[in-house]
């Protein structure tokens, strides 16, 4: 079912839905970018229409709600251990077509391993998805060569900012009648999908074990700056260690906490006795792209970049990974034309 309103109705119905939930959505963070004078859109939770940043692409993805940067998953004494609290609120997360598909990724690697995460899954179980329609392409985005620029399902209603209109597609019953109270009345509406990027990439079917050893990873070393700017804001990126905090000398009470890491970031393979593989930046950035462009695939059948752009704007020396991925496949069909 379809509805339009104003900003005041779209505002009521989030005031109507955030009386039982929590919002989350993109904001624009006046002044709190890279430099003093630069803004940035972020994640964080709204109550008002006018909060939402429905325009611009937002700089960081929505996973720290899903896989927060630190996070407490339980305290531990002499004799017992209890797991953190949580807010059972359930939470609607607002988000483009390429993020909910990221959604699917960050599914997989933890309730469709070998063994489904507990703390992710409590998390997961309470959050639920509004689509925010994309009326054109934005810059770095290449969803359309990943095959996630439309997002059919998985999603309670959509949004499109249209002027100074709210243009939603309302899937969920249970929301109609809020929806209709504040609209005029129903309309016909879909929500916008890209349909053409400016940048587009081609992903090889097959990767051989030759580009393992490529000389095409060789740039990296000395153009990555290994600091893990693109690992953070990507939407599927999931790696994280574990740190344990005492609060006693003896070491028996304190908490344990799972930290985000970053597998181009110093550290991320050291093991016991000195030993770091994958020493050189060249080396982390072929692990990256061929887990994100391959070896996920070999084992849940499609790819884990979902084509969101957010690594080639956040770089801070213009390293583009979709050029990257059209650079493997050149040297994958090289590789096949000399046999």
């Amino acid at each position: 079912m379809g509805y339009v309103l104003s900003r005041d109705g779209f505002s009521q119905v989030l005031r109507k839905i955030g009386s039982e939930r929590l919002l989350y959505a993109p904001v624009n963070k006046v002044g709190e970018g890279r430099f003093t004078d630069v803004d940035v859109v972020r994640y964080d939770f709204v109550k008002e229409a006018g909060e939402i940043e429905l325009e611009k692409k937002s700089d960081y993805a929505f996973k720290e709600l899903l896989t927060p940067l630190s996070q407490t998953l339980f305290f531990f004494t002499e004799n017992e251990v209890k797991e953190a609290d949580m807010d059972e609120r359930e939470v609607i997360v607002f988000l483009r077509s390429c993020d909910l598909h990221a959604v699917k990724r960050l599914d997989a690697v933890y309730l469709e391993n070998k063994f489904e995460d507990p703390f992710y899954k409590r998390i997961r179980e309470r959050v639920k998805f509004a689509l925010i329609g994309c009326g054109h392409s934005y810059e770095d985005c290449f969803c359309v060569s990943m095959g996630t620029n439309k997002a059919e399902e998985g999603w309670l209603f959509s949004v499109d900012l249209i002027g100074d209109r709210y243009y939603c597609d309302v899937k969920c019953p249970e929301l109609e009648p809020v929806f209709a109270a504040a609209a005029d009345g129903e309309q016909d509406v879909r929500v916008r999908s890209v349909t053409e990027n400016e940048v587009r990439v081609t992903v090889p079917k097959e990767v051989p074990v030759s580009i393992y050893k490529d000389s095409l990873w060789d740039e990296y070393t000395s153009r990555c700056i290994n600091c893990g700017r693109c690992n953070f804001v990507c939407p599927t990126c999931t790696c994280f260690t574990m740190q344990d905090v005492f609060y006693t000398d003896n070491g028996r009470v304190g908490e344990r906490r799972r930290v985000g890491a970053s597998c181009m970031v110093d550290g991320y393979t050291n093991v016991a006795g000195g030993g770091q593989y994958r020493r050189t930046n060249g080396e982390r950035m072929r692990f990256k792209v061929l887990h994100k462009i391959h070896d996920f695939r070999m084992r849940f059948g499609y790819d884990m970049c979902v084509g969101c752009g957010r690594c080639d704007m956040v770089c801070p020396e213009y390293i583009s990974f979709a050029n990257i991925i059209n650079k493997v496949n050149d040297a994958v069909e090289g590789g096949r034309e000399n046999g």
